[in-house]
């Protein structure tokens, strides 16, 4: 579903795909099949979102996104492309941004260019960004830093005797800002 008021120049949006009023898509982005996105958004030339992706409203996506797979992406959350901006002066080339499967970027959050957030991480709303995240981290703050580890819904893993221990009873080490399952 395309909204009548939304205007979507792309031609590759994926099937079950909504996209509801005051939406921009411009021609060279491409939308995954199953996609909700909010009002009030912007995506440019040069993004991709994956399958079954939420963005909700105010949100930009800018030249450089790569969205994965099943990523929310909370309401007025942030990003930029370009580390040294300029009016009216554009770098050969933005920088990329990579969201990985199953993240999740809370409400407001900023996502500076240039990062990697990792499979089913949890950025907090509010949180600023300025280095990439780990795989199942949980982050917040300004700067965001981890605090936790998440389980594959989302919910914070419990810290025991030293180790993480995930919704199915599996314990986890950190080592080098990586987790992994003992």
């Amino acid at each position: 579903m395309i909204h009548p008021e939304s205007d979507v120049k792309s031609n590759k949006v994926g099937k079950n795909t909504s996209i509801w009023q005051y939406v921009v898509v411009l021609e060279g982005a491409s939308i995954g099949q199953n996609c909700n996105i909010n009002c009030n958004v912007f995506i440019e030339n040069d993004v991709q979102l994956g399958d079954n992706v939420t963005v909700k409203s105010g949100v930009q996506l800018w030249n450089g996104i790569r969205v994965g797979d099943s990523v929310f992406i909370g309401p007025n959350a942030t990003f930029t492309n370009d580390k040294n901006p300029r009016s009216k002066k554009y770098p050969n080339k933005f920088q990329q941004t990579i969201i990985h499967e199953y993240a999740t970027i809370g409400a407001g959050a900023v996502i500076m260019g240039g990062t990697e957030i990792g499979a089913y991480a949890m950025v907090g709303a509010g949180a600023l960004v300025t280095k990439s995240v780990p795989e199942r981290a949980l982050v917040i703050g300004q700067p965001a830093n981890v605090v936790g580890w998440v389980n594959e819904d989302g919910t914070k893993m419990e810290k025991e005797n030293g180790f993480w221990v995930d919704a199915n009873n599996e314990r986890w080490v950190v080592k080098n800002n990586t987790l992994s399952k003992v």
